[in-house]
């Protein structure tokens, strides 16, 4: 059985002719007047994107919001709003292939904590963005909503904001999304560890996209600043490596030896099959490349789907 947990879908009652509503036309995305073009394959209709998923070797899939559709931007009231239309949306989508993740209001925490309870009764979990309004999710004002997280027992799914860094370097080359991503989801965990979250809620399902971004190559210095920096070790008793070991993380990483290190470092329970479809940074052969990677059978049919059942099912 095969599993992918990072697949993103724009349900059709969020599109319209509203400012804040996206516009699809064909695989070209129209939100806030910009155009978007990195999505290469269907984006809306579940019919079309379980086809790729069956091309991919794709049997389960755990389909995300588009991180712009968090609307993190709108006031409390008004993003609480939107996520229900988008949550009811995904939950009539669930079914023995599909299985989803929510969205809630982050930018008030303590609401967001109480829709939790509301979401968890027909979704999976929630997708949050690695930053909120610029504010890192270490930050002890999330602290309600990772309080409800654990005790609800939600798969949160980090993503990043995609813009997170606005920098004039990565304007050039594509490196707000090759750099850029990978350095916020890794910003956004280590804010974690080094505040003590992932500690202080040992029963949270964190997981973090891409791999964890840059999370892996900075476990050093992390560890190193442990050891003499007063802030950290205020917050956290444990090793910050320790921390690192809750996080979950999926398997797109563009890089062989990368993901064999991330499998190794982590343990193989905690690394998940994923694709960031239907992007044009995904691996649209992502059960390919976990297979090639020439791992002992119970290890890879634990990663292909095996860690992601069980993670939905508990």
């Amino acid at each position: 059985m095969t599993f992918d947990v990072h697949a993103h879908v724009i349900v059709p009652e969020l599109t319209g002719d509203e400012p804040w509503q996206p516009r699809v036309h064909g695989r070209v995305v129209e939100l806030g007047g910009k155009q978007i073009r990195a999505a290469v394959q269907e984006f809306v209709d579940v019919d079309g994107i379980l086809a790729a998923q069956d091309e991919a070797g794709v049997d389960r899939v755990l389909l995300s919001p588009w991180v712009p559709l968090l609307y993190y931007d709108a006031d409390p009231g008004e993003g609480l709003r939107r996520a229900r239309i988008q949550n009811e949306a995904l939950a009539k989508l669930v079914g023995d292939r599909v299985a989803a993740l929510g969205a809630v209001p982050l930018q008030d925490p303590e609401l967001a904590a109480g829709e939790l309870e509301r979401v968890m009764e027909r979704l999976s979990g929630v997708e949050v963005a690695a930053s909120v309004r610029g504010v890192f999710l270490g930050d002890d004002r999330f602290e309600p909503f990772w309080t409800a997280a654990e005790a609800t027992g939600a798969l949160v799914f980090v993503h990043p904001t995609t813009r997170g860094f606005d920098l004039p370097a990565f304007q050039d080359y594509y490196l707000w999304n090759t750099v850029g991503n990978p350095l916020e989801t890794a910003t956004t965990a280590a804010h974690m560890v080094m505040a003590g979250v992932m500690e202080r809620h040992p029963g949270l399902r964190v997981l973090l996209a891409h791999g964890g971004g840059a999370l892996l190559a900075l476990r050093g210095r992390l560890r190193r600043a442990y050891e003499f920096q007063s802030q950290a070790r205020s917050r956290l008793r444990e090793s910050p490596e320790d921390s690192i070991r809750r996080f979950h993380f999926d398997t797109l990483t563009h890089d062989d030896a990368l993901l064999r290190a991330l499998i190794d470092y982590a343990g193989h329970d905690r690394v998940l099959l994923g694709s960031d479809y239907p992007f044009d940074m995904g691996d649209a052969r992502h059960v390919d490349t976990v297979r090639g990677l020439g791992l002992d059978p119970e290890v890879e049919a634990a990663i292909l789907g095996g860690n992601a059942e069980r993670i939905l099912s508990s």
